[in-house]
């Protein structure tokens, strides 16, 4: 089944307990748990119904479920982490490096959207895997070009190439595998903090790829017709990286991110964005920015499932 790029629906999870997660704080360089204040949950709420309201102005379809206290699953505001849908009916479920994030995996999310007429054809549950201490967070760890059937991943202790591999021959992609670090030597912790890919466009932090891996990821973003829009380090560092292209109700396409991202861009990297994506959804998001290590992206699961 030929799937688009961008969905006119997500997935969104409402913070009831948010704070940073100490548990993700060695692999997330993004994080900064030394700014955690005593009102992180209060400001973390706001943030997350300005982007909802955002989103919903903008045409987005936003299926909402509130978190739940217990277990506390601080992370839980970073759906795409543990639950990916797909065209063709298949839900996946990922195996997380944290042990608290993996309490996040709700049956009952799957339950809301087949009771809002979606239609879930098959589970695949890579979940085992954590057994042996491997792991891929979803759509954090592999950013999809739907269309052309290429999953792009960056190499770390999140995202391992046994469980990649498994997840390609499933779901029937093709690879591009490499390293990335940051300004500091760091592995960056998920792939989609340096890499956005539209169905026009591409967002890539190129000199965070080892060298020598640079070229075959622009030639294959290239050779499938996008247009890539480079950002620097300092760029990415602000999650110029973790935006998302959606589609509103009547198929046009917009590119949600957050405040931060947005006034990092100069104003050449705007227009090319406006062009090739339209519209520009922008929230400010700074404390979840700042104790969660994620940003706009990371807070909507796509919901391409089909309807009854």
């Amino acid at each position: 089944m030929r799937e688009l790029q961008s969905t006119h629906q997500v997935l969104m999870i409402r913070p009831v307990r948010f704070t940073g997660n100490e548990q993700t704080a060695s692999s997330n360089s993004f994080q900064q748990l030394t700014h955690a204040s005593s009102d992180a949950q209060v400001l973390a709420l706001a943030e997350f119904e300005a982007l909802l309201q955002c989103l919903r102005a903008g045409g987005v379809t936003v299926h909402v479920l509130d978190d739940e206290p217990e277990p506390h699953t601080p992370d839980s505001i970073f759906p795409n982490n543990w639950v990916s849908f797909h065209a063709d009916g298949a839900v996946v479920l990922y195996p997380m490096l944290a042990v608290n994030r993996r309490l996040e995996r709700r049956m009952d999310v799957l339950q809301h959207l087949s009771d809002k007429g979606l239609r879930i054809q098959q589970t695949i549950d890579l979940t085992s895997h954590e057994a042996n201490q491997k792991y891929l967070e979803g759509t954090g760890s592999v950013v999809l070009d739907r269309v052309n059937r290429f999953a792009y991943a960056c190499i770390s202790s999140r995202t391992d190439l046994d469980v990649l591999g498994e997840f390609a021959q499933r779901l029937d992609y093709e690879l591009v595998t490499f390293d990335a670090m940051d300004a500091t030597g760091v592995p960056i912790y998920h792939t989609n903090v340096l890499l956005c890919i539209g169905t026009r466009f591409a967002v890539l932090c190129t000199e965070a790829i080892v060298e020598s891996e640079r070229a075959a990821v622009l030639h294959a973003l290239r050779s499938t017709g996008h247009e890539v829009i480079e950002i620097s380090m300092e760029q990415m560092q602000r999650f110029a990286g973790n935006m998302l292209e959606l589609r509103n109700a009547d198929g046009t396409t917009c590119v949600a991110l957050s405040q931060s991202a947005h006034d990092s861009l100069s104003a050449v990297q705007r227009e090319q964005l406006q062009r090739l994506a339209g519209p520009m959804l922008v929230a400010p998001i700074p404390t979840i920015e700042r104790l969660g290590g994620g940003s706009v992206r990371c807070m909507l699961a796509e919901v391409f499932l089909p309807t009854r």
